[in-house]
């Protein structure tokens, strides 16, 4: 899949796809929303205040006719309520809207009534970046601080098998670092990224092929590994970039975003349903490009 065209049109051949926004009287979201609907890749069941909601559709000149709404008053009640419409096969994604992200990931972790299915949440960005060769995506940016290697481990199938259902059937991994060799003791994250790559390698990582350590440049640039004399199949051509804490990941999403300018895409993952989960700073693009990916996987 090369850029975020692909994904969106990969989104609209899923038909009948429902997307339970919770706080919907937040209006970029509800525009993200809209304009899902109205471009046919899914509808909504807006959950939260059903005056605010009426009164923000109205500002945006937004027809809440075509939705469903649920009148929930209470925040905390409002967050659980979307995702027991999620849980219940009432809806195929989560949307945070306006309410606390607090309370929107504690109605997720609830162990009973919640959406867990893995043993780790995670989250991945997939970026079009104008001077790669294919959609690029990135984990961990938002969730998991200094993941241990099992929790990598996690991490790495997570993402994989997001990848896996738009398309992508076996995912390139690159763990990347600040240098491309194991440095014992001084670097743990080059002793992760080798002990990964041994991992897959002995099928207890599936579904992709993991490598590393790598520098950023040798994952996404065919010539920088070459002048490094690195010659395996992920080098240059990575389809998912493993960064080893989440300052590093952060920095490298920002950078992408602000500095260069890409469109990205992200989702929570490690939950029976896609969860969007976006800043109040996300772009338009981005709000929309997440929904997207969030029904291409669903």
């Amino acid at each position: 899949m090369e850029n975020l065209d692909g994904l969106i049109l990969r989104a609209k051949s899923m038909s009948g796809k429902r997307v339970s926004l919770a706080g919907a009287n937040e209006a970029d979201s509800l525009l993200a929303l809209e304009r899902a609907r109205s471009e046919g890749i899914a509808g909504g069941v807006l959950v939260g205040n059903s005056d605010s909601i009426a009164e923000i559709a109205a500002k945006n000149g937004i027809d809440i006719g075509n939705y469903e709404i649920v009148d929930v008053r209470s925040e905390k009640d409002c967050s659980r309520k979307a995702v027991e419409i999620v849980r219940d096969g009432g809806a195929d994604v989560l949307m945070k809207g306006l309410v606390s992200t607090a309370d929107f990931m504690r109605a997720i972790l609830d162990k009973e009534r919640g959406l867990m299915a893995s043993k780790l949440l995670s989250h991945v960005a997939l970026f079009e970046v104008p001077l790669y060769h294919k959609l690029l995506s990135v984990t961990d940016v938002a969730i998991n601080i200094a993941p241990t290697l099992e929790e990598k481990a996690t991490i790495i199938s997570n993402a994989v098998e997001i990848l896996q259902k738009i398309g992508i059937a076996e995912p390139k991994v690159a763990c990347v670092c600040a240098v491309e060799k194991v440095n014992p003791g001084k670097m743990p994250c080059t002793e992760d990224a080798a002990i990964l790559a041994g991992m897959n390698r002995s099928g207890q990582i599936t579904g992709c092929i993991v490598d590393g350590p790598y520098g950023l440049d040798n994952a996404v640039d065919i010539e920088a590994a070459k002048l490094k004399g690195i010659k395996d199949i992920v080098a240059g051509d990575a389809d998912l970039i493993l960064c080893p804490n989440i300052e590093s990941a952060n920095i490298l999403y920002k950078s992408l975003a602000y500095l260069a300018g890409c469109t990205c895409g992200a989702i929570v993952v490690g939950t029976s349903a896609p969860v969007i989960l976006t800043s109040r700073a996300d772009s338009d693009a981005t709000k929309f490009a997440s929904l997207a990916l969030g029904i291409a996987a669903s």
